[in-house]
C-alpha cells in the first residue's frame, strides 16, 4: 500500500472559531463533538480538538497511514525522528505521533480490521 496522508487533526482553544474559519474557507462540515471535546470533519476525513483541557495549545498535524506502526515509528527514530506520542492501539486504529529531524509534528496510523 502506499504511504499517503490522508487523515489530519486540528488542534484549539476556540473550536467554534475554527469551525467557522475552515468551514468557511474549505467548505467542510463539523460533526458533534465528543464528550472528549472531539468532533470529526468531513465525516470521517478528519478532527478537531478543543484543547481547552489540555492546556489550550493550537497545533495542526497531518496522518500518514501505514501498514505497521510500530515498524512506521522505528523506521523513522533511525532516520532522526523523536516519538511526541507512543504508541496507542483504541481497539478501532492504532497511532503515533513523531517530530521529525526538524521538530515538526506528524502522525502515522493503521485501521485495525473488525473481526
Amino acid at each position: 500500500m502506499p504511504e499517503i496522508p490522508n487523515y489530519f487533526e486540528i488542534g484549539t482553544p476556540d473550536p467554534e472559531e475554527a469551525q467557522r474559519f475552515y468551514g468557511s474557507l474549505f467548505d467542510w462540515t463539523f460533526g458533534e463533538p465528543s464528550p472528549a471535546g472531539y468532533s470529526m470533519v468531513n465525516g470521517d476525513k478528519g478532527g478537531l480538538w478543543d484543547t481547552t483541557p489540555m492546556g489550550g495549545g493550537s497545533w495542526a498535524v497531518f496522518y500518514v497511514q501505514v501498514d505497521d506502526v510500530r515498524a512506521a515509528i522505528a523506521r523513522a527514530q533511525s532516520l532522526g525522528a523523536s516519538v511526541a506520542l507512543p504508541h496507542v492501539d483504541n481497539g478501532s486504529i492504532e497511532f503515533a505521533r513523531l517530530l521529525d529531524p526538524r521538530g515538526n509534528r506528524f502522525g502515522v496510523w493503521r485501521p485495525k480490521q473488525s473481526d
